[in-house]
């Protein structure tokens, strides 16, 4: 009788865990995620960062939910345009001279939800890399900079879509 109360104890315990998420996130109901090109409309346009932010986006949804890839209509979708990649100093050495520079992006994300539209938003979100002023932003310093950028507006884009904390 014990082992009949055990076993169905264990089995409620791991039932209810189905709904939690690891990461975070829940897409509810929806199945489908449509994230079409971001356009780079930024006053300094840097060639691939419309298409490596999308990548990093897709890559994002794709490894933290069930959902699936489709282009047109969705459940889930994500417009928007690079609407900001500045380069400015920040910090000077004694003589006058730039020692740290940095790197903004930013990309402004419309989300539509047909599934829940109270979910909806037009967002802007933002991140920097800084860097030393005497290298130059290209090759791997450049890599890194995207890198570290797209992880944190991407997971900001994921936090505010789905993750309802």
């Amino acid at each position: 009788m014990k082992k009949i109360i055990l076993f169905i104890l264990i089995a409620y315990t791991f039932q209810s865990c189905g709904i939690y998420s690891f990461t975070g996130g829940s897409a509810g109901d929806a199945k489908t995620i449509n994230i079409p090109f971001f356009p780079n409309n930024a006053s300094f346009v840097e060639p691939s960062l419309s298409q490596e932010f999308q990548i990093a986006l897709q890559d994002k949804f794709l490894q933290q939910t069930n959902l699936s890839l489709v282009k047109g209509v969705a459940d889930l979708t994500f417009e928007g345009e690079i609407s900001q990649y500045r380069i400015a100093p920040i910090a000077a050495t004694a003589n006058q001279r730039a020692s740290q520079s940095r790197l903004t992006v930013g990309v402004k994300v419309r989300f539509y939800n047909t599934l829940k539209e109270e979910d909806n938003y037009d967002k802007t979100f933002t991140h920097f890399y800084d860097y030393d002023a005497n290298s130059q932003l290209i090759g791997s310093v450049l890599e890194e900079a995207y890198k570290e950028i797209f992880e944190r507006i991407t997971q900001d884009i994921f936090n505010e879509a789905l993750a309802k904390w």
